[in-house]
């Protein structure tokens, strides 16, 4: 069957084919069950483990959890009777520790229950099987350390590492084949000298320094308060795209780079600007609700659901959590969602920028502080003006993004995500924070010390804080809450009512990085700005109003410059970028150079302790290997296509033409529409070749060059691969314009994009 077949048949099949439906679960009389009866049915809650433990080894468990004592072998033999037996009641036939490797996604390796005993008579042996799972299985287990990114910590003879089971986060079992399921055990991945592998440990290690740090600031400004802990919450709005599965295993570059290399718009794509929040497709519908009700099962809060700008794009966004469980439902969500796509014969894509021309896809982190009492250390309030504690906290962010700005850009950085950075979709990679006008005039304010301008009071409790009532001049309709501020989309960190969006996360990578390196900024920030307010102080008992606004003034002065409330995209914005001395990284193997510069290197192994010298050394070549090992793999992908796929095609239509030509003519037929035709083609498909031969010889020397530098080979992938990558493209989208399409060997961007 040629290519052109194949692709019809796939259409065909994705109109009239069989949809899947699954039921949803119903109670004793029949009646649907409410979603909060399901919500984490699958999990091993603290609830359901106090319910399974005495209750001496419930309470040992939980003065390890908050850090007071070390697990002891009679508690943890205990939690791994009862998680066994819950598991087993559920269908678990094996477990496994699910840990996050610096790969991008995260990794398992699955251990049966099932063990055996021998016993030795005297009629020979005896083997009795049994079901086992003891505390030191739940507790660690040993991938080969040596088959993951190392950085070079780890010579490929030096295979011992470790996963430690997280018990921040709770186990859960997951259905696998045939009517059966797994454990999965949350762990962190350490190398036998105890270095963090992975993105979790680094996470948790943030989490606490920005709790101790956090902590120590508010009991300095309220002695009285006593907060013993502070966490960070995330929230990960997560956008992704879906296409039909056989029209991606149609396309070779899709299914190993995760982007199309080629590929020509269709006339209708979101000109009309009609997909967002359009009406889901009923296919598509039919797979988020069954991702929804697994998550549910896995106390995955899924909060909302909708189309996307772009056609096929969509987003799912959970309520907020602590934002190392955050980080482990986002990842697991991610992979839930991959596996019900493919039950329904759809392909999820996570690349940053799987089509060209349409928007792409990120992963927005919505961060916030939080105190052991549930207070938001980012609330306003009513009156942000006097709420010194608010202000204190939002100038720590501040100084961590004017500061540290570089490394956020390092954080967000990859292959991937250039291709989305800067463009009219995604904010810029000037890392700038949005406040909106009434915190811009609070600051304001405060830092000139006169009056607050005017806003408005609100009418009524339940209108937002400070907001103005809209009349929408319909007697039917009631009035509207309005907001003091707009919200800013082309920001990259933008505040957002009670929160900070990190709106520059890729959609495919983890969140981990991102958000470590913001507590480690903050940490650093919260840090220095204690350390003022104890100067101000002085001998005192506490600190008073002036103080604490002397300090305020100070570090609004200093943060000034990376305050922005206009258009991140303009040229302007770039040009006063640059007068206030903001770095404007464009390229992602530049902004892996600024991890290793002194500055950020004190910050994040002397100042916060997150990292050691040789882990982070070990990350920067890690981040540089895979940029320049994913550019190879793109080149390499296209230099297949074209030479296997498009150049054949191409030559094939030309010689229909040729032949088509000498037959009309041989019958006195005028052949001159055939003939332009050729003409057209024959400069394209010479200029392809070449380039082809162009981007060969780059791929050679790519693999060629030799340095000891990663970095330097990231850059030969970024200024030698990546431009000619760009070219080829060029020519083979017009070519697909002119090859009739019968002939064309690939899936074009119509049968993706819109035969769902």
């Amino acid at each position: 069957m040629s290519a052109y077949e194949l692709r019809k048949s796939a259409l065909v099949a994705a109109a009239t084919g069989q949809k899947r439906e699954i039921q949803y679960p119903l109670k004793a009389d029949g009646k649907p069950r409410y979603p909060s009866e399901i919500y984490g049915e699958n999990v091993f809650t603290l609830k359901t483990m106090a319910k399974a433990l005495p209750k001496p080894i419930f309470a040992s468990f939980l003065k390890q959890r908050r850090g007071r004592q070390n697990l002891d072998k009679t508690t943890a033999d205990s939690i791994a009777h009862a998680v066994r037996v819950w598991a087993m009641d559920r269908g678990a036939t094996h477990y496994t520790h699910w840990f996050q490797p610096q790969t991008g996604t995260t990794a398992e390796k699955h251990d049966a229950f099932l063990s055996l005993v021998s016993t030795f008579t005297p009629g020979g042996e005896e083997v009795t099987p049994i079901d086992q799972f003891s505390g030191g299985q739940l507790l660690q287990s040993e991938p080969d350390a040596s088959s993951f990114p190392s950085g070079g910590m780890r010579s490929t003879f030096e295979a011992r590492g470790y996963t430690i089971w997280d018990t921040s986060s709770s186990m859960f079992v997951q259905e696998g084949p045939n009517g059966t399921s797994i454990l999965y055990i949350p762990s962190v991945y350490i190398s036998y000298n105890g270095d963090a592998l992975d993105e979790k440990t680094v996470l948790l290690r943030s989490n606490e320094v920005l709790s101790r740090a956090a902590s120590d600031l508010l009991n300095l400004l309220e002695p009285e308060s006593h907060v013993s802990h502070v966490y960070t919450t995330l929230g990960t709005e997560q956008e992704f795209f879906l296409v039909d599965r056989t029209m991606y295993a149609l396309r070779p570059d899709l299914k190993i780079t995760g982007r199309t290399l080629v590929g020509q718009l269709p006339p209708r794509h979101q000109q009309l600007e009609d997909h967002y929040f359009g009406r889901i497709p009923s296919r598509v519908m039919r797979v988020i609700s069954e991702l929804e009700l697994e998550c549910l099962k896995l106390g995955i809060p899924i909060k909302t659901r909708h189309n996307e700008v772009a056609p096929g794009q969509f987003e799912l966004a959970p309520i907020f959590e602590e934002s190392s469980v955050a980080v482990d439902h986002n990842l697991l969500t991610m992979d839930v969602l991959h596996k019900v796509a493919h039950r329904h014969n759809l392909r999820v894509l996570y690349h940053e920028k799987p089509f060209k021309g349409i928007n792409g896809s990120g992963k927005h982190c919505n961060w916030a502080m939080a105190t052991d009492r549930g207070e938001n250390l980012l609330d306003p309030t009513v009156r942000p003006e006097t709420n010194y504690r608010f202000i204190l906290f939002l100038l720590a962010v501040l100084r961590a993004l004017q500061q540290h700005a570089a490394l956020l850009r390092v954080a967000i950085s990859s292959s991937s995500n250039e291709h989305r950075l800067g463009a009219q979709e995604a904010p810029p990679a000037i890392i700038s924070a949005f406040l909106g006008d009434q915190l811009h005039e609070v600051l304001n304010a405060i830092e000139e010390n006169r009056p607050l301008k005017n806003f408005s009071v609100p009418q009524f409790q339940s209108i937002k804080v400070g907001g103005t009532v809209l009349d929408v001049k319909v007697a039917a309709l009631p009035n509207i809450a309005r907001d003091l501020t707009d919200r800013n989309r082309t920001s990259p960190f933008a505040f957002t009512g009670n929160k900070f969006e990190f709106r520059a996360v890729g959609s495919k990578q983890s969140p981990s990085f991102p958000v470590t390196v913001l507590n480690c900024a903050v940490t650093a920030a919260i840090g220095e700005i204690a350390a003022e307010l104890r100067a101000q102080k002085g001998s005192k008992p506490r600190l008073s109003e002036e103080d604490k606004l002397a300090v305020i003034r100070k570090y609004i002065g200093l943060t000034k410059s990376v305050r922005f409330e206009g258009d991140n995209y303009s040229e302007e914005w770039t040009r006063e970028a640059e007068r206030r001395g903001l770095p404007n990284i464009r390229t992602a193997p530049e902004a892996f150079t600024y991890l290793i510069k002194e500055k950020h290197m004190d910050m994040l192994v002397k100042d916060t302790g997150i990292f050691t010298a040789s882990e982070l050394r070990s990350r920067y070549h890690i981040i540089n290997e895979r940029y320049a090992k994913d550019v190879l793999i793109e080149a390499e992908t296209l230099l297949t296509i074209i030479g296997q796929q498009i150049l054949p095609a191409a030559f094939e239509y030309r010689k229909t033409l040729a032949e088509s030509a000498a037959a009309l003519k041989t019958v006195g037929v005028e052949a001159g529409p055939e003939i332009d035709t050729l003409n057209e083609m024959t400069p394209m498909v010479a200029t392809l070749q070449a380039q082809y031969k162009s981007l060969t010889a780059a791929v050679n020397a790519a693999i060629t060059h030799h340095s000891d530098d990663s970095n330097e080979h990231a850059r030969v992938a970024c200024d030698t691969l990546v431009p000619a990558i760009a070219s080829i493209r060029e020519v083979v989208d017009a070519l697909e314009i002119i090859v009739a399409d019968k002939y064309w060997p690939l899936p074009k961007y119509t049968e993706l994009l819109l035969t769902i």
